[in-house]
This record gives C-alpha cells, structure tokens and sequence, in this order.
C-alpha cells in the first residue's frame, strides 16, 4: 500500500517537471527560430546598435577589435540577445501556462495583468535607455577625453557596455510592479512606504551608483525615473486598496443574506 500511494504521489510531480521540460523545450526552439535569421543581419543590427557611439566619435575615429574572433563572436552574440529580448512575451507567456493551473482565479486577474505590465516596462526601460541615456552618456565620454587621446572603443567592450545599460534600465523601470506586489501581498503598506520616500530616494541613486556607469549624468538618469516610477507604483496601490473595501462588503453582504435566505426557505418548508 505504501508503495503504491508513494508511485501516484510522484506521478503529479513526474508530470509536472515533463511539462516544464516541454515548455522550456519550445522557449529554446522559438528562440532558435528568430536568432537564426537574425544572424545572417548581425552585422547590421550591430550597426544599429553602435549608432549613437558613432555619432559622437571624433572624425576619422573608428571602432576596433582586439580580439582575433571578436568580429564574427560579438555580432553573434548580440543577434542571440536580440532574440531572447524579441522573445520575451513568448517566455513569459510559457511560464504563465505553466503556473496559471496552480492559481486561483482572482489570483490569475491579479498576477497576468502584471506579467503584460512588467513586460511593457521593461521594454520601456530598454527604448529609454537606447534613445535618452545612451546618446547622452556617450557623447559625455567622448568629450571627456583629454588631449591628444584618440577614442576607439573595443566592439566587444561597447556591446557589453550597452547591454549593462540596457538591462539595468530594465529591471529598474519594473518599480512600480515590485511596489504593488509588496502592497497587495501585505509584505508592506503604503503609509509604511510613503513615511519612507526619503530612504527610497537615496537608494535609487545607490542602485544607479552600482548598476550605472561611473558618472553622475547616467546616474541621475537612472535614479530620477526610479524615483517617479515608484510614486507611480503608489498610486496604482492606492487604487486597488480602495476597490478592496468595497469587494469586502459586497462579500460580507453576501454572506449576511445567504443564512437569511436559508432561513426563509426552511420556514417555508416548515409549513
């Protein structure tokens, strides 16, 4: 009997790491299939993504390699991240399925409209990065040098430069999801957070101090949007906080008028 019980226990759990496996089997080949054609354009998106370091190099300043593979390998390497970052919602579609059984269904209203949003912010955080910090922060760079000093920047120093910046950008601009999880799971309150703006600020420009170049634009550029995307995370808590009230006295009203229905119906029966 023992070993029985103990062979259906494990059946759940054997299931449960196959369909796992197979969801991570269909990230790596969807993945695969956008990074393939991706490859043959590596030069190009390479290109694209060195555009606002070449704007700001002196003339007749060009990138260089000082690596024997670095030609071929960083293109490579920057068409793979491509693709993981193109497949994002894909990824985050697959682990969605595969939790989304194990939820309730006032959890799945809750956690999937966060999952789009994080999403969203992430992307947000990467365009901000590309298109505001970067440009700035080279230009910064490259006007900083001193006499008689050329700029030549290694393309593998510049992809890992970039992506750095990219990813620290982000992660940072998901702040207002960590803020409402905190709230809504009761890790936290939103008086405790507000009593606590002051700490919250100065460690925005910490984590910007780490996950940031050294120089005070990039990070005042990275602090600042944590900053705001945290009173954005607030208000959002704010609101759901005052739905909740109203969803609790629905369900207390609910509860209250189903005994008396009950009642009415045994009084009826009764005579």
């Amino acid at each position: 009997m023992n070993n029985s019980s103990s062979h259906t226990a494990d059946l759940p759990f054997i299931s449960h790491l196959i369909e796992l496996r197979n969801r991570l089997m269909r990230i790596v080949i969807f993945i695969a299939c956008i990074a393939l054609p991706l490859s043959i354009y590596a030069n190009e998106i390479y290109a694209l993504l060195a555009q606002p370091l070449m704007t700001h190099l002196p003339q007749n300043s060009t990138m260089i390699a000082t690596n024997v593979t670095s030609p071929f390998m960083t293109p490579f390497k920057l068409s793979l991240v491509t693709a993981i970052f193109i497949s994002m919602p894909f990824i985050l579609y697959q682990f969605w399925g595969f939790l989304a059984p194990a939820l309730y269904r006032n959890e799945q209203r809750t956690i999937f409209p966060l999952l789009v949003a994080s999403t969203i912010l992430f992307y947000c955080g990467v365009a901000f990065a590309y298109f505001v910090v970067a440009p700035l922060v080279l230009s910064f760079f490259t006007a900083a040098a001193p006499a008689g000093v050329t700029v030549m920047t290694d393309i593998e120093a510049y992809l890992d430069f970039v992506l750095t910046l990219f990813f620290a950008f982000g992660l940072c601009f998901e702040v207002p999801i960590f803020t409402i999880v905190a709230v809504w799971s009761g890790f936290t309150t939103i008086e405790s957070l507000v009593d606590k703006r002051p700490y919250v600020i100065v460690g925005a420009f910490i984590v910007g101090m780490f996950l940031t170049p050294p120089d005070v634009l990039s990070q005042t550029l990275l602090a600042v949007p944590m900053w705001l995307l945290f009173e954005v995370g607030l208000l959002f808590a704010r609101l759901k906080i005052k739905h909740s009230p109203d969803d609790s006295v629905g369900d207390s009203a609910n509860v209250i008028v189903a005994p008396l229905n009950t009642n009415k119906h045994r009084r009826k029966s009764k005579k």
